[in-house]
């Protein structure tokens, strides 16, 4: 037990910060499911999974502790949604994947339609405000006090990472446009906050995000179903 409990709480020491090795390595799994996102590749899932798991024990400091001594409840709250959309989209993508060629991405990526995009978009403002309020009440506690933009900022985290994992799990090329509002959001919050290997991530992917929506924009258009390939749409109409 002493042995699993030194490597749960094993830190890297960099200068006057220590930082928790299951940050960095849950961070390190967060990034190989982006890249496998970008390849389309059901393992995206499974592996992300294993990173949420991680961070959510980082982030959720008021049960395990961490070197900040901060919990950032939406930050952790939505590794919890991470999870269940992963299970989600990990079903849909291997429906999808269903009388493929073996080496053939899982899915071919499209625009969400104007009605999908303006849903989106409704929900996303009413849960902003409907959670920044929530975590402001969870916060207030005697765990943790914050000014008030933090609760706004980690609430847009948390919706925007929902928004982003959704409609990746739908094959929406619109979830990379979503990562880099979050991104914007998320390096300085966790910059000021402490967690640094998650904030040099959030900025690596920025540049890494904007080459995923490039490469999923191209392949909307190049893969669309008048021009070479189902859709995660009609790969699901046809197995119904």
């Amino acid at each position: 037990m002493d042995v699993w409990n030194d490597i749960f709480n094993a830190q890297l020491h960099i200068g006057e910060h220590s930082i928790l090795w299951r940050e960095v390595v849950g961070n390190a799994f967060g990034l190989a499911s982006a890249i496998l996102g970008m390849r389309r590749k059901v393992w995206a899932w499974p592996v992300g999974i294993v990173g949420n798991l991680l961070l959510f024990t980082v982030f959720m400091g008021v049960w395990f502790t961490n070197p900040q001594d901060q919990t950032l409840v939406g930050q952790a709250a939505r590794q919890v949604f991470f999870i269940l959309t992963s299970l989600y989209g990990w079903s849909e993508w291997n429906r999808s994947r269903r009388g493929r060629a073996k080496d053939a991405p899982a899915i071919t990526p499209r625009w969400a339609t104007a009605r999908e995009r303006v849903a989106y978009l409704v929900v996303a403002a009413l849960l902003v405000v409907i959670l920044q309020w929530v975590f402001s009440l969870i916060g207030s506690g005697p765990y943790w006090e914050a000014p008030r933009w933090y609760y706004w900022t980690d609430a847009w985290i948390f919706v925007g990472s929902m928004l982003a994992t959704y409609a990746m799990a739908r094959g929406w090329v619109d979830f990379w446009l979503v990562w880099i509002a979050v991104d914007l959001v998320g390096v300085p919050l966790l910059w000021h906050s402490g967690f640094y290997p998650s904030a040099v991530l959030y900025a690596v992917y920025g540049a890494f995000v904007l080459w995923g929506f490039f490469v999923w924009k191209r392949a909307a258009r190049v893969e669309a179903p008048t021009g070479g390939g189902p859709s995660l749409a009609d790969d699901r109409s046809l197995t119904v």
